[in-house]
C-alpha cells in the first residue's frame, strides 16, 4: 500500500471527505490551476488535528486553503495534499458579545450573523470573499478596518502538532501580516469581540461598503482581489495606472480597466499568464516610479 492509499484509508476511518486528482481552479477565485493529488475536507477541529498530525508524522507535504480568494495555483497543479477548510464552518455568540467561529467560516456569512445579533465592528469585512482563517492569517482589512481591531484570541496547531491559544496582542498583527505568515501553523478558530449597535445602522454601513466594492472593483471577473500590497506612501493601483498599464494584458490575464490594482482572469487565463502579468507590472512600476510592488496573493506550493 503506497502513502496515498494509506492516507485514503486514514481519511475513510476518520470520516473525512476527500477528492482525488481534483482541479484546484475549481476551489480558488482566480479560477486557475491544475490538479492536486488529494484534497481533504475535514469538518471538525478533532478531524483537522488528527489529519495534520498524521501528515506531519508521515512527511506529507500539505497546503491549507479556505475559499481560495488570495491564491494562485500553478498550471501543473500541486503534488501534495490540500486541506480545504470550507466545511469547517461554525459560529456562535456569547453573552459578552464575543463571536466564536471556526477557521472555515465565510466572512460574508459571519458579517450577516453579526448583523442578525445587532453586533458592530465587522462591517468593513462585508464583501471580502474569504474565511476567518485567511483573514487572521493576513490580518485582512478594508475601508479603515482590520481583523486585529476586533480579534480577541486565536486557537491554532503549532509546529509540534499541539493545540495553542494566543491573544490578539501576541500575534504580531500588522499590515497584511501576522505571526502565521510564512509558517506551517494551522489556524483552527478565533474569537471576535464586537459591540452592540442599532441593527439598521449596521446594515446601512454594510450595504454602503458593498455598493462601493461593486462600483469600484471588477467583481464580474475572477481575481484574487487586490493583487498588490499598498507601498508605503503610495497606492499600488495609482502607480500602475500612471504607468499606462490599465487594460494591459498577457494572454487571458488583464490589469483591470475598472481598478488598476486588480489583475483579473478576463479570458480563460492560465496561471502562467497571471504570474507573468504581475511580474511585468512590478518591473515597469519599478523602472518608471522607483517603487517595488509586493504581491498580496500567495502561490500554492511556493515557499514565501
Amino acid at each position: 500500500m503506497n502513502n496515498i492509499d494509506k492516507l485514503i484509508s486514514f481519511l475513510d476511518n476518520l470520516g473525512i471527505r476527500y477528492e482525488t486528482d481534483t482541479l484546484i481552479r475549481n476551489y480558488i477565485t482566480f479560477r486557475v490551476g491544475g490538479p492536486c493529488r488529494l484534497m481533504c475536507f475535514p469538518d471538525s477541529q478533532d478531524k483537522i488535528v488528527n489529519l495534520v498530525n498524521y501528515l506531519k508524522q508521515n512527511s506529507n507535504d500539505y497546503y491549507i486553503i479556505g475559499k481560495g480568494s488570495n491564491l494562485i495555483a500553478p498550471d501543473s497543479g500541486y503534488d501534495g495534499i490540500i486541506i480545504n477548510t470550507c466545511e469547517y464552518d461554525s459560529f456562535s455568540v456569547t453573552e459578552d458579545n464575543t463571536i466564536k467561529c471556526s477557521a472555515g467560516t465565510s466572512l460574508m456569512k459571519l458579517c450577516r450573523f453579526a448583523l442578525d445579533n445587532s453586533l458592530s465592528g465587522l462591517e468593513f469585512a462585508y464583501g471580502i470573499p474569504g474565511t476567518v482563517g485567511g483573514a487572521v492569517y493576513m490580518n485582512a482589512g478594508a475601508y479603515g478596518g482590520e481583523i486585529k481591531d476586533v480579534l480577541k484570541q486565536v486557537t491554532f496547531i503549532d509546529d509540534n502538532g499541539e493545540l495553542k491559544t494566543a491573544k490578539s496582542d501576541e500575534l504580531d498583527l500588522g499590515y497584511r501580516h501576522s505571526m502565521f505568515s510564512g509558517r506551517n501553523l494551522f489556524i483552527l478558530s478565533a474569537e471576535l469581540t464586537l459591540q452592540k449597535a442599532d441593527k439598521s445602522i449596521i446594515k446601512g454601513k454594510m450595504d454602503d461598503l458593498l455598493e462601493r466594492r461593486k462600483s469600484k472593483q471588477p467583481l464580474e471577473y475572477p481575481s484574487a482581489g487586490s493583487t498588490f500590497k499598498r507601498p508605503e506612501g503610495y497606492y499600488a493601483g495609482a502607480l500602475i495606472e500612471e504607468c499606462g498599464l490599465k487594460g494591459y494584458s498577457v494572454g487571458g490575464a488583464q490589469v483591470s480597466v475598472k481598478h488598476a490594482g486588480f489583475v483579473i482572469n478576463k479570458d480563460n487565463a492560465t496561471a502562467s499568464d497571471i504570474i507573468e502579468l504581475i511580474r511585468q507590472c512590478q518591473q515597469i512600476v519599478k523602472d518608471k516610479k522607483g517603487v517595488s510592488l509586493e504581491t498580496e496573493v500567495k502561490y500554492i506550493g511556493q515557499e514565501e
